[in-house]
């Protein structure tokens, strides 16, 4: 999935939205960014999906948890992190067959349906909350660099929700230039916006010991803990210099329950117009001293 023609054909212009100014396209340069997929309980996937049309995307009979961290050191609005936790789906009715919207995601409308999303400070929870409908909060975030692993830990209230480590590759010999979907809840909807990325990746494939995720005792965690995701992730992946651009288009539909909802499908718009525009990042999170970036 490549840049859209209309994005090319914007560059350079400006937008005015929400009392935040972009310059065409929005997008983000000297980024870094860690990403890996392990395998995790279907069931327990499905549930924290609402009805609206999306299905958790079947690896044989497992779903899968996709951790990605990017550490945005230039935008339009900033530097800040961004921490997403994820799972992987697809737009239809039907549970979809297994494997084939991997090979055909156009077709499957493949992406992830994020389940959390903090980043590390209130601009960025405007925009892409109120704007685009990520379920973004601020929280205590990190993106620590060292010789053998790449890290970032998601505290909130003084309590550590998980923590991401990946093992840093001997090469980055792998070029990114990709798209991808992600599909949120927001305002009693389902939205879809749709993200780019440039840049050369070193990838571990089915390599134990690559990538960990390690959750927490905040209470957050605990929707994490039904997916019993396994240990070892299918892929983990380090980009050290990465370029996304962020389309200003997206769509979006009703969620739909089977039954009448007592209660507001989800946050509303009442959660992004008090906010400002405030740039600074919260503080990194307490980390165990035990925990060595630069020892194997």
């Amino acid at each position: 999935m490549g840049v859209p023609t209309r994005q090319k054909e914007l560059e350079g212009r400006h937008a005015y939205v929400d009392g935040i100014r972009y310059v065409m396209p929005v997008d983000s340069w000297q980024a870094a960014a860690v990403i890996a997929a392990f395998p995790c309980n279907y069931e327990a996937a499905a549930a924290l999906i609402p009805d609206g049309y999306v299905q958790p995307f079947r690896l044989w009979k497992n779903a899968l948890l996709i951790v990605t961290v990017i550490d945005y050191r230039k935008t339009d609005i900033g530097s800040y992190i961004e921490y997403s936790i994820a799972i992987a789906c697809t737009r239809g009715g039907k549970p979809p067959p297994r494997l084939l919207p991997a090979l055909f995601q156009r077709a499957y409308g493949t992406g992830q349906f994020v389940v959390d999303l903090p980043v590390s400070t209130e601009v960025s929870v405007k925009g892409g909350k109120g704007i685009w409908g990520m379920p973004k909060h601020r929280a205590n975030l990190d993106f620590a660099e060292g010789r053998y692993w790449v890290s970032s830990q998601y505290d909130l209230d003084g309590q550590m929700v998980s923590r991401f480590d990946v093992r840093v590759p001997r090469r980055f010999a792998v070029p990114l230039n990709m798209g991808a979907a992600n599909y949120c809840q927001f305002r009693g909807m389902i939205m879809r916006s749709f993200i780019y990325f440039r840049g050369h990746a070193g990838v571990h494939l089915m390599k134990p010991g690559s990538a960990r995720f390690i959750l927490g005792d905040h209470p957050r965690a605990s929707q994490l803990l039904s997916l019993e995701h396994r240990p070892d992730p299918l892929f983990a992946a380090f980009i050290p210099d990465v370029r996304g651009m962020l389309d200003d288009y997206f769509d979006c539909w009703f969620v739909t329950p089977k039954e009448r909802p007592e209660h507001p499908l989800g946050e509303g718009l009442e959660t992004t117009y008090p906010l400002g525009y405030g740039q600074t990042r919260l503080p990194p999170p307490e980390r165990d001293p035990g925990f060595d970036l630069d020892k194997e």
